[in-house]
Parts: structure tokens; sequence; C-alpha cells
């Protein structure tokens, strides 16, 4: 009987994942993750780890498992926390979910389960592994999830092959409904618990109020540039080289307030994200404004007319060498090489075709398309098929 720590978050899907690794005939621990306790910054008074906490060890208790919390508040402080104001103060908008995965669940909580003689880590995430024989060599594959509508693979796009090799994901081939299904006959007390939201495992944090924390408001202009501003002019490449065409597609636009005019004031650009629309309280423009860069330094932010905005869209990224992380190493590209993949900026968007170009100084990743709100600090993550074949910062 090999041995199985399951991170047991409280929710369904977790839930689910222990009952059906039992029945795989598994020794099955329950371990809970207690990632935050500090509730000055939580919006309700609601304590949802103490609830989650508890729903957690019911089903432990239910399955007649053995189960344990473990409180790792230290190490996400300051492996996501310290990181997160870090990169916003820098004007960057981190995703705390992928990371989290990468340096808590599968680091520093699977050495825990390692060390209570796991041969196994186990998560609700909704993706699949598979193995391969390369060389000689076993690779493990990362997959999609079956639930094209629950799909998870993006935030485990840091994972490593030593971690996927240590790794189970027993609800990868199933749907949602399914899931509760299975949940609801064995009267599991997280069968119709709704999916949690916000950060990972802070609970429900509103990001501003997160964020001020540390970050001071500072009061700054909000400034509307034209769509038929002449610098989303094309510029001409005849001349230029691969390389600089892909810099100049991939390459963000520098705005000064003198292209455009003033039409609000907000309390400080790094509580805002590219993209973003709501919480600009500029009333009066027939199209809702969309945040089309900010600008830290000048704490300015730039917005746009309508979700169509010239100023929201590129054809390509950059991703810093130092950022590129293959989940297949056995695929890397060496400098000079390309790679043809589906390739997506956020969680749930649509696979978009792209190619990957490999130089020296990192990865510049080329659209098809032109892609909308491309935002610095956040992961991008490509594909073959419906495997992940590996995930970048976005530069």
């Amino acid at each position: 009987m090999k041995r199985v720590v399951v991170g047991l978050s409280g929710g369904v899907d977790s839930s689910v994942a222990a009952y059906l690794l039992q029945q795989q005939g598994y020794e099955v621990i329950g371990l809970f993750m207690k990632n935050w306790h500090d509730d000055s910054v939580t919006i309700s008074n609601e304590c949802p780890w103490l609830e989650d906490s508890n729903d957690a060890l019911l089903v432990a208790e239910k399955l007649g498992i053995p189960f344990q919390t473990v409180d790792l508040s230290d190490q996400y402080k300051e492996k996501i926390v310290d990181y997160m104001f870090n990169e916003y103060e820098k004007g960057r908008t981190p995703n705390p979910d992928v990371l989290c995965n990468r340096e808590i669940k599968f680091d520093v909580f699977m050495q825990i389960a390692l060390s209570l003689g796991a041969d196994y880590v186990a998560t609700g995430h909704y993706c699949q592994k598979s193995e391969i024989e390369v060389g000689g060599k076993t690779v493990y594959q990362l997959q999609a999830g079956v639930d094209t509508n629950k799909d998870q693979s993006y935030f485990l796009c840091q994972l490593s092959q030593e971690q996927l090799a240590k790794s189970l994901f027993p609800i990868g081939e199933l749907t949602k409904p399914e899931v509760r299904k299975i949940a609801t006959q064995m009267e599991l007390v997280t069968a119709e618990k709704k999916d949690s939201q916000g950060l990972c495992f802070i609970g429900k944090v509103r990001l501003p109020e997160f964020l001020q924390q540390k970050l001071q408001p500072k009061e700054g202009v909000i400034i509307q540039i034209d769509a038929t501003n002449p610098v989303y002019n094309s510029v001409p490449t005849e001349g230029l080289s691969d390389q600089e065409i892909l810099l100049l597609n991939a390459k963000k636009i520098s705005y000064t307030p003198q292209m455009g005019k003033i039409v609000g004031k907000h309390q400080g650009a790094h509580y805002f994200t590219i993209g973003q629309r709501k919480g600009l309280n500029v009333g009066g423009t027939i199209d809702p404004l969309f945040i089309i860069a900010t600008d830290v330094v000048t704490n300015t932010i730039y917005t746009g007319l309508s979700s169509q905005h010239p100023g929201l869209f590129r054809k390509g990224l950059f991703v810093a060498a130092s950022e590129v992380h293959w989940v297949r190493t056995d695929l890397a590209l060496a400098n000079g090489e390309s790679m043809p993949v589906k390739a997506r900026i956020r969680y749930r968007q649509p696979l978009q075709i792209a190619t990957l170009h490999q130089f020296e100084n990192g990865m510049y990743i080329a659209f098809e398309e032109p892609q909308s709100a491309i935002t610095e600090g956040q992961f991008v993550a490509w594909y073959a098929g419906n495997e992940l074949l590996g995930s970048g910062v976005i530069s």
C-alpha cells in the first residue's frame, strides 16, 4: 500500500480526491494547510480557514483517515505575500495561485508529506498526469483536465519533473458535476459547498485594501488616450531582423500625459492592472474606460474607451531567460530555435495559436492574433495539444 498525503482544503474537490484514492487502495492521510492568519486584512468577520479546516476534519472522519493541520503561514508570508507586495510596488501584477502551487503546495507542503513517509502528494486540481519514456528515462506529462470548463493545468504551469513525479491528481478525468455527485452519494459535508474565491487560501480579501497594508495611497491622475493617437500607427519593418520585429511586437507603448486628456483621479497606480475596467469611478463616457497602461513612477493611469481600444492589444510578449520554465525539460528550445504552440496569458483564456522564439536573452512569443491586456508579472503557459509544456513570467 502506497501512502498518499492529500491536501484537504475543506472543498469538494479535495474531499472527492481523498475518497477516490482510498478506493484505489492507497493509504490516505489528510493534511490541511493553514496559510494565513492576519485577520486585519480580511474583509469580513468570517474566519474562512477555521470553517474550511473544520470541513476538512469532518471529511477525514467520514472517510476514516488520519488528519492534521499544518501551519505554513510564515513560509506563505515570505514566499507569496511579500512577493506580491514587491511586484505590485513595481507596477506588475503577480499570480499568487501559480506561485502558491510552486512554492507552497508542491514544495513546503510536499516536503512535510514526504517526511511523513508519503510516496505521493495529491490535490483536487482538475488536471491529469501521464508518463512516457524518452531516451530510456521516465518523463512526466502535465495534461489538461477532462472538464474543459474547470481545467486548472494553467495554475500548475511552474511545476518541475521532480514535483510531478510525486504528484497525483485523482479528479482530473472527472467533470465538476461528476465530482459533486460522488460527494453527494458519499454524504460528504462538502458536497454542495461553493467553490472558494479570492486569493489562494487568504480567504475573502479585497485586493486594494489588502495592498494598502503596505502600499500607501497617493493621488494621481487618470488620462484618456484617443484611439486615433499617432502612437498606434504601424511602424515599417523593412530591413529589420526577425529578432527586431519580435521586439517591436512585444514592446509596450510608453505614454506621456501630453498624449491625452485628464478624466479623473485615482488613489495609487499600483492598485490597478491592465485591462481593468471596474473601480475607476469616471463617469460620462459613451463606452466603458479600460486601463491600457499604468506608470508607478509618475503614479499615472492611462485609459482608452471600449474593449477594442488599440492600446489594449499586442501581437507578442517577452519572457526573460531566467523566467523561462519548461515542465518538459526534454523539449526546451536552444538559442535560435522556434516552436509552434498554443498559449494562454491568463486562466480560462481559450488557447491561442502562437510561436515560441528562443534567444540568448530570453523567449519571444508571437501570437497569430493580437492579444488583449498582456500583463507584466502574469504567467504565459504554452501547450502542445492537451499537454502543458512550459511557462514563463511576462516581462
